[in-house]
């Protein structure tokens, strides 16, 4: 069983290696098929325009993938102060977001204490409400101004397309956004503005929007930008195929959501039977389900049957967590 589980564990670390070596040179790749100007190489057959629209685009949207891939591969945790800006705080101090935890955990404390509580049910009570609780809380803001940037990033960048084809320049354009677009996106764009200004690069300027906005589409359009930046490619095209690309993906999600809610709703029912069922028998006769929290084979089964529950979670929101 020993040599078993070692031959396992050995072909687990072969595959995970496999699946990540060469994922940096075929972004590369990608890079310079997006940056390369038409009509570059020689040999290859001529396309119509669509035929080369279309080609561009299926670039631009492999690249994306390789990008998020890649941000997935190397992601490191964020510090509290970088959380605190991508959760839209960004003048908040991670001492004043501790002391807030500190407040909140003395609370909780002090209401199990009031109520007789055991000593593990004080302590759980202090560890889920002043350190789960504000960071859910966190999380979930985060999560949120994400999916709003995400929904008007597409309009701004054809924003950008327009103002560039109309002869504006690069930073004049960056600057309509951050005036017009809704926040986040026109935050976001501000302070890349303010940036510049000040004399930062836009390649550092770049790099601080994707750690104040860290989503693989404004990794992708950092990356346009530093490639016109550096060989002056045809910005206005490419930021086009991005915006094209967006709008798929916004689509493909919306196809997902609809196909997948019938098995979202099913997952829904059948995780909250239990609890109800739970309650509603504790509501109804107390003293039948009482013995699952005085006597210690009671607690037993109920420690069980959190585990199974969270299992049986995992699994399902693993089935219904479609990628794209």
């Amino acid at each position: 069983m020993i040599i078993l589980v070692g031959i396992l564990f050995a072909l687990a670390l072969g595959g995970a290696a496999f699946a990540f070596t060469g994922g940096d040179e075929k972004a590369q790749k990608r890079v310079a098929a997006v940056a390369k100007p038409p009509g570059s190489a020689r040999g290859r057959s001529v396309l119509t325009p669509a035929q080369e629209g279309a080609q561009k685009r299926k670039n631009v949207a492999a690249m994306l993938k390789d990008v998020e891939k890649n941000r997935a591969a190397k992601k490191e945790k964020p510090t509290m102060r970088r959380r605190l800006e991508q959760a839209g705080f960004p003048k908040t101090s991670p001492r004043s977001f501790w002391m807030i935890c500190g407040i909140m955990a003395a609370m909780a404390a002090s209401l199990a204490i009031a109520t007789h509580q055991p000593p593990l049910i004080i302590a759980l009570a202090v560890f889920v409400v002043g350190l789960g609780l504000p960071r859910w809380v966190l999380g979930f803001l985060t999560n949120r101004r994400k999916k709003k940037f995400t929904e008007n990033f597409a309009p701004a960048i054809d924003v950008i397309v327009r103002s560039v084809k109309s002869g504006l320049p690069t930073n004049e354009a960056l600057r309509i956004v951050a005036r017009e677009a809704p926040n986040p996106v026109g935050s976001e764009f501000h302070n890349l503005v303010e940036s510049t200004k000040v004399g930062v690069t836009m390649e550092q300027a770049l790099k601080r929007m994707m750690e104040s906005m860290p989503t693989p589409e404004v990794g992708f359009f950092a990356i346009v930008m530093t490639i016109q930046g550096k060989s002056g490619g045809n910005l206005s095209e490419a930021l086009g195929n991005l915006a094209f690309v967006l709008r798929d993906r916004k689509r493909l999600q919306g196809k997902i959501k609809a196909m997948s809610s019938e098995a979202k709703a099913s997952a829904m029912i059948i995780g909250s039977l239990p609890p109800a069922v739970m309650g509603i028998v504790y509501v109804t006769t107390p003293a039948y389900i009482s013995r699952l929290f005085t006597e210690k084979l009671g607690n037993l089964m109920l420690a069980a049957c959190l585990i199974w529950m969270a299992t049986g979670i995992t699994v399902m929101r693993t089935m219904i967590n479609f990628k794209h």
